[in-house]
C-alpha cells in the first residue's frame, strides 16, 4: 500500500477480514498471557514454590515450536483455530510436567536424594506421560487429516497445532524437566549450605 501513488483526497485503510483477524490475534495473545499467568499461580499454590512452576513453564515455548513446525511442514496457515489450539496447549503441556515434578517431590519428601528422586519419578511417569500424549495425538489424527466431515477449516488447523505441540513438548519435557529440576535443587542446596 505504501508504494501506491494515490490521487489527492484518496485514502486507503485495511478493513474487513484482515482487520478482524488482526484484532482476533491480539485478543488471543492477551488470552495466552492470562492463561500462562493463571497456570503459574495455580502451580505456585500447588507446589508452594516460586521457582519450580517457572521451570515447568519452560515446556510451553517448546510446545509452540512443535506446533508452528508441524503447521509449516503441512502448509497449514495460522489463523484463529490455530491460536485456539496454542491456547489449549498451555494447559495440556504443563499437565505432563506437573505430574512428573509432583512425583519427584513426593520421593524427595520420603527421604530420597535428588538424583534418586528424579530417576524414580522419571521411570514411573514415563509410560503414563507417553501414553496420554499418544492417546491425544491419535484422537486428533482424524481431524488433522481432514476426514471428520464438516468444519474442516476450523478443526484441521487446531488439530495440527495441538499434535505438533504435544509431540515436541512431551519429548522435551521428559528431558528438560528432570535436568532443570536437578540444576534448581542442587543450586538450592548449595545456597542453603553457604548460608
Amino acid at each position: 500500500m505504501a508504494a501506491l501513488d494515490l490521487p489527492s483526497g484518496v485514502t486507503v485503510r485495511i478493513g474487513g477480514a484482515s482487520a478482524a483477524q488482526s484484532e482476533s490475534f491480539g485478543e488471543m495473545g492477551i488470552a495466552m498471557v492470562i492463561a500462562v499467568a493463571a497456570v503459574y499461580l495455580v502451580m505456585v499454590a500447588t507446589f508452594g514454590s516460586l521457582l519450580q512452576p517457572l521451570m515447568l513453564l519452560v515446556s510451553v515455548p517448546f510446545a509452540a515450536t512443535g506446533a508452528l513446525g508441524l503447521s509449516l511442514i503441512t502448509g497449514t496457515a495460522l489463523g484463529l483455530p490455530s491460536m485456539i489450539g496454542l491456547l489449549m496447549l498451555i494447559g495440556i503441556v504443563v499437565t505432563n510436567a506437573i505430574v512428573l515434578i509432583d512425583l519427584i517431590n513426593q520421593k524427595r519428601k520420603a527421604g530420597a536424594s535428588i538424583e534418586e528422586s528424579i530417576r524414580q519419578g522419571a521411570r514411573l511417569r514415563l509410560r503414563p506421560i507417553i501414553m496420554t500424549a499418544l492417546a491425544t495425538v491419535f484422537a486428533l489424527l482424524p481431524m488433522a487429516l481432514g476426514i471428520t466431515g464438516g468444519g474442516v477449516f476450523i478443526s484441521k488447523p487446531l488439530a495440527i497445532v495441538v499434535i505438533g505441540g504435544l509431540i515436541s513438548s512431551t519429548l522435551l519435557t521428559l528431558l528438560l524437566i528432570p535436568v532443570g529440576y536437578d540444576l534448581l535443587e542442587r543450586s538450592r542446596e548449595r545456597f542453603a549450605t553457604r548460608r
